[in-house]
């Protein structure tokens, strides 16, 4: 399990947020990551990755109000100041919780602004390097997520060369990138100097590996060879959270 990050906002959804950590290490892993820890406060979560010998790999910055629609404010014009306050609390979750990585959504609303996303990445990204925090920006396709602004893995890279920070990188969802064009590996073999962190679920269905048409054996013996990050299991379960880990043996040979 060292190589993979089990993402705690999808997996072990049997049990409250906090009771998943400890879900976590009985299973084997060593590293977690979640999307939005922001409802507890960083002792709690500090508590329980200490009592149960975990690392967090990754957060995402405060989406804005997720209950209302918001899927974050990156390349909103008029939240410049919401966004750069979350950039402050994302921050400081971070260095309470020892996470390097810290993924910035880019919004949906119809009035986001690409040259608004990238000042806001390179405000972002420069805050971030004082921290030695990576900030990662990730193609979303637009069935799950109609109208999120960045959903062209092309436009993603185009928008990292633009900011052109050292630590501001590409997360690489190989799910997103299937359901957006297929060919998910050449995609990733294509942009991988620019990728920070990737996460993988199947598709259809966005469930564990071997649920779906993927060829995950070929995906992830190419990651064990050309990769040295953390691979992050954001996937929806089948079956109970603990069942879904046995792709592992079916899956890669």
């Amino acid at each position: 399990m060292n190589r993979y990050s089990v993402n705690l906002s999808t997996v072990f959804t049997e049990v409250p947020f906090l009771e998943r950590f400890k879900k976590a290490r009985e299973a084997g892993f060593v590293y977690v990551e979640c999307q939005f820890p922001y409802t507890f406060t960083i002792e709690e979560i500090e508590k329980e990755l200490k009592q149960n010998q975990l690392s967090m790999d990754l957060i995402n910055l405060p989406p804005g109000q997720w209950e209302k629609g918001d899927r974050g404010l990156a390349a909103d014009p008029v939240r410049i100041e919401e966004f750069r306050k979350s950039v402050e609390r994302g921050i400081r979750y971070a260095n309470g919780l020892g996470v390097k990585k810290l993924h910035c959504m880019a919004g949906i609303h119809p009035d986001n602004n690409l040259e608004v996303f990238i000042e806001n990445l390179l405000y972002a990204g420069t805050a971030m390097s004082r921290h030695e925090i990576t900030l990662l920006i990730e193609p979303i396709n637009p069935f799950d997520m109609p109208g999120y602004f960045l959903n062209d893995i092309h436009q993603a890279a185009d928008i990292i060369r633009r900011v052109a920070l050292p630590n501001v990188k590409l997360q690489f969802d190989f799910y997103h990138i299937e359901r957006i064009y297929g060919h998910s590996l050449s995609m990733y073999q294509k942009y991988a100097e620019l990728v920070s962190h990737v996460q993988i679920a199947d598709h259809p269905g966005r469930q564990q590996p071997g649920t779906g048409e993927m060829n995950y054996t070929d995906i992830l013996q190419y990651l064990s060879k050309h990769y040295r990050g953390l691979i992050g299991l954001e996937y929806n379960p089948q079956g109970t959270s603990e069942e879904s880990f046995a792709w592992q043996k079916g899956v890669i040979s």
